[in-house]
């Protein structure tokens, strides 16, 4: 099933026919793939926005590299190895985008922890050190921030064509050609797609605070209120029109739309406290959340369902909370106690 049309002209060399694979061939096949395994892996996640999907696509990825002929060998296995695990998402994206229209609540990404919770290696996909994008520098998206929960949430709402353009040109400066072969289209035209992108998301995406020890302090603020059951510190902690979302897939009972505003906010967090929530059995811990600082809760005695809080803050105070509570996208992590 080798995808051999993938590539832009210049990613292959000439050569003569190869022979039989053998043990060395693996062995250097093998040792290409790993070395781009990470890249390809946070491409996929942020393109597809679950766990599951990304380790799909990077495994057919190698299933078809794996497949390729020796000769002609490939100039670029980096550049080779994006365009054929962007092509494979962007074919998921379709049928992943009906499944979710018919999700039960709100869909949100499933979460990573500690800079990985799923990734290979832990890694988020490193490879470029950020976006090389050109244009004004607030265009411009790093690699942590394109990983954040609320992000992430936005680009469900873009077409997987703009999705995956934006993706690769602005968080991973992959040059518009070999985008154009990802997705079938021609450069201009993904030149295109990835400027309608970014004007929605600079649109769109939520204000938030740049400043890591900000966020940092915020959340334990709001764990503070929580633990010690203060309901004024509580309400100090959100932004007024801070927006609450629940991921609960219909598995275990959860808001099937948002919460909106710091009084139905704190009034929904301030009920799920007096509904079971037993702070003797109750573990709340500050994981880093999607690149941020954000928190996981179990319940010892397992009649509370797990979870994991993802956060947005802005001058000192929460804007977004998104609570992943479904089982099926948390199978993944080690949440602990």
């Amino acid at each position: 099933m080798a995808e051999q049309g993938i590539g832009t002209a210049g990613e292959r060399e000439g050569g003569t026919a190869g022979g039989r694979p053998d043990g060395a061939r693996d062995e250097r096949r093998l040792a290409q793939f790993e070395e781009h395994r990470a890249r390809l892996w946070g491409v996929a996640y942020r393109i597809m926005g679950t766990v599951s999907d990304a380790d799909d696509a990077v495994q057919e990825a190698w299933l078809r590299w794996q497949a390729l002929p020796d000769e002609p060998p490939i100039a670029s296995p980096r550049g080779f190895l994006t365009t054929v695990v962007s092509r494979i998402c962007y074919d998921l994206l379709g049928s992943a985008r009906a499944r979710r229209e018919l999700y039960v609540g709100p869909w949100l990404p499933e979460p990573l922890l500690d800079g990985g919770g799923g990734a290979p290696g832990g890694a988020l996909g490193t490879g470029t050190g950020g976006s090389a994008a050109p244009g004004d520098p607030q265009d411009r998206v790093t690699l942590d921030e394109s990983v954040g929960m609320a992000l992430l949430t936005v680009l469900e709402r873009l077409t997987p064509a703009e999705r995956t353009a934006f993706v690769l040109h602005d968080v991973f400066a992959v040059p518009f050609p070999e985008i154009a072969d990802a997705v079938g289209r021609t450069p201009d035209a993904v030149r295109q797609l990835a400027s309608r992108a970014r004007k929605r998301v600079r649109a769109e995406a939520p204000r938030r605070t740049v400043d890591p020890t900000e966020h940092r302090r915020t959340v334990e603020a709001f764990l503070g209120a929580v633990m010690g059951g203060d309901f004024a510190a509580l309400m100090e902690t959100l932004d007024p029109e801070v927006v609450w979302r629940s991921d609960g897939g219909g598995k275990v009972t959860a808001a099937r739309r948002p919460v909106l505003g710091r009084d139905k906010v704190a009034r929904y967090v301030w009920g799920l406290l007096t509904r079971g929530f037993d702070a003797a059995t109750m573990r709340m811990a500050v994981r880093e959340v999607n690149g941020a600082t954000g928190l996981v809760f179990t319940d010892l005695t397992g009649a509370y369902p797990p979870g994991v809080l993802a956060f947005t803050v802005h001058d000192g105070r929460i804007t977004e909370v998104d609570a992943v509570i479904n089982p099926e996208k948390l199978g993944h992590l080690e949440l602990g106690e």
